[in-house]
């Protein structure tokens, strides 16, 4: 069987298996936040934490409540580093050095889990447990419940600016989905050959008679919270392309359908909750759309063999592991940088010059094809907004969203978001680039027009944007130990994470203080809605209040001949197409100084 044959029936496995779980999952998740029911361990959380899950929160509340808990996280975190050589279980590794402490802290409290250690060298296992994979599942959870927070202000008809409890929601997605999940995925990692032991590691004699030491450790179930969580911080410095964590083709596949699954079939849970399925199949169609198109340009360039040594191969193969060859590592590639889990199985530096730059423009975009767990949601259902905005306008219709009317407080929101990570990339990237003391930290470097000094650009350019798109993947040849990039890149990864999170729920807000005008059913007059009941029953605070009378006419997203229409082909189109827009007008600039530059010397 050929190289390419392989490739394609992987990826049609993949896509099989995707396709299986979409309607079953995407409508579980629909359930756990629509529903009114607490589960028995659920309400004990509740009452430790003194929590009203029956109380409601606005926007203000929400925002609160996540950065309170994100706060309180990266300080246990930042302590549990600087104290973990008094701490049992430590197998004499010393506290962590306060600024790698700092930047590790809030890398996996904002869910980048950038990585500037070796962690089998730096981390003990009782720090990776109770510290590390701990933050893999809530701070997936504050993703997931932010997505929802936001549908909630979309779907909320009585005007009362209310999005739901984040107590609730961060409980229900760590209890009822991601530790389920993640169970499922590690008994089959563990089946492959996937390490899961308590112990640090053990002696060994090589085949020269020397003595060497391997490390071992609960390594199957972080990899499974790893890619279900869409975190990617490994236990080993290899990551996924160590055979520990990932040592054959079906465990390798299993582990990308494992960081797709949640953020595709979380497009099936916002047409659910809509009441419209078909604006879940128009984000899934985009997103689709552009994985498949990055998928084809990574795999196509990476198997062309330009220069002796890929002639040799047959392709591009340094930094690739024989066992998963071009395909698999094409995949795995453009997987991980468009789903903001920054988990790798090759080394990204040693991709060609227009693979290694499509990857970094798969994270440009904005990590929406399909995103992280949560935060792609959100960021393709801002870019909807905007999409919606700009194309009523150039058509002369309303700018309505689901019947909630995009003004100029709606539309400042969605630009503020925009705006963010754009910022923090150019900024971090010309910083460094023009400070004299960064130079010796890149592993290219020469002088101005260069090939090693645009590929140094490169490096540094690929560093903020997975920093500020909370993706965590790197070009292995950019040092970042020093304090600068540990204190820049971490402050990159805070406000990347935060602000576009503040900006998300005030828009969640404003929609959710509208009362929309709908189309009577067979009349074609509009009407204010109100009145409100709960999917899944109960009236919980974890319930998303869809109007029922709505419900009983048209639906939520009904069609109105006077709104542009926000499913469908058209849309889809136009929704990449301002996708493209936004990143080819902002990144441009720097792409041509790097990448592309890189490729066509």
């Amino acid at each position: 069987m050929s190289v390419t044959v392989a490739g394609l029936l992987q990826l049609a496995f993949v896509i099989v298996v995707l396709a299986v779980c979409y309607v079953p999952l995407g409508d579980h998740m629909a359930r756990v936040y629509g529903s009114g029911r607490d589960l028995v361990i659920e309400r004990w959380f509740y009452r430790v934490g003194r929590i009203d899950s029956r109380r409601q929160q606005t926007w203000v509340g929400y925002a609160l409540a996540v950065l309170g808990f994100s706060t309180v996280s990266f300080v246990f975190l930042y302590l549990l580093q600087r104290l973990q050589g008094v701490l049992p279980w430590s197998d004499g590794k010393p506290g962590v050095a306060p600024g790698m402490a700092f930047n590790t802290a809030i890398s996996f409290v904002t869910n980048t889990n950038w990585q500037s250690y070796s962690p089998e060298v730096v981390m003990s296992n009782l720090t990776q447990m109770l510290g590390l994979a701990v933050q893999n599942f809530v701070s997936a959870a504050v993703g997931l419940a932010v997505a929802i927070a936001l549908i909630r202000g979309i779907v909320n008809r009585r005007g009362s600016g209310e999005i739901g409890n984040f107590w609730v929601d961060l409980v229900r997605g760590v209890v009822r989905i991601l530790l389920p999940l993640s169970f499922i995925v590690a008994l089959i990692l563990l089946t492959q050959g996937v390490v899961q032991s308590f112990r640090s590691g053990f002696d060994f004699t090589t085949l020269t008679g020397q003595g060497a030491h391997s490390v071992v450790g609960p390594f199957a179930s972080q990899e499974a919270i790893k890619e279900i969580g869409t975190n990617g911080g490994g236990v080993l410095s290899a990551n996924s392309a160590h055979p520990f964590s990932n040592p054959t083709p079906l465990s390798n596949v299993v582990e990308i359908i494992a960081l797709l699954l949640i953020p595709v079939c979380l497009t099936r849970t916002y047409g659910t909750l809509v009441g419209d399925r078909r604006q879940g199949f128009t984000l899934l169609g985009a997103m689709a759309a552009i994985w498949a198109t990055m998928l084809t340009i990574v795999w196509v360039f990476e198997s062309r063999s330009d220069g002796i040594a890929s002639r040799a191969a047959g392709a591009m193969m340094e930094g690739k592991e024989q066992r998963f060859g071009i395909p698999a590592s094409a995949l795995f590639a453009v997987s991980t940088t468009g789903t903001s889990t920054g988990a790798v199985n090759s080394a990204h530096d040693s991709y060609s010059a227009a693979g290694g730059g499509a990857l970094i423009w798969n994270m440009l975009l904005g990590e929406v094809a399909p995103g992280g767990v949560g935060a792609g949601l959100y960021s393709i259902l801002v870019m909807a907004v905007i999409t919606v905005f700009v194309g009523g306008l150039l058509v002369g219709r309303s700018p309505e969203f689901l019947g909630k009317k995009v003004g100029q407080s709606e539309i400042t929101m969605a630009a503020l978001y925009v705006l963010v990570m754009p910022a923090l990339v150019l900024a971090g990237t010309s910083i460094s680039v023009i400070l004299f003391s960064t130079r010796g930290f890149q592993g290219n470097s020469g002088d101005p027009g260069t090939p090693g000094s645009i590929h140094g650009f490169g490096e540094v350019l690929y560093a903020y944007a997975s920093a500020a798109n909370n993706n965590g993947s790197a070009f292995g040849g950019l040092t970042v130990t020093s304090d600068w990039f540990q204190t820049s890149l971490g402050i990159a990864m805070l406000l990347g994470r935060f602000l576009p999170i503040v900006f998300v729920l005030a828009l969640a807000g404003l929609l959710a203080r509208q009362r929309p005008r709908v189309r009577e059913a067979g009349v074609g007059s509009t009407a204010v809605v109100g009145g409100s009941r709960s999917v899944g029953g109960g009236g919980g605070s974890g319930s998303v209040a869809l109007d029922a009378r709505v419900e009983a006419t048209t639906g939520p997203a009904a069609d109105d001949p006077s709104t542009l229409p926000t499913h469908g082909m058209m849309f889809g189109a136009l929704l990449v197409g301002t996708i493209l827009l936004v990143a080819g007008l902002t990144f441009f600039p720097a792409m041509a100084l790097g990448p592309i530059a890189e490729a066509v010397l």
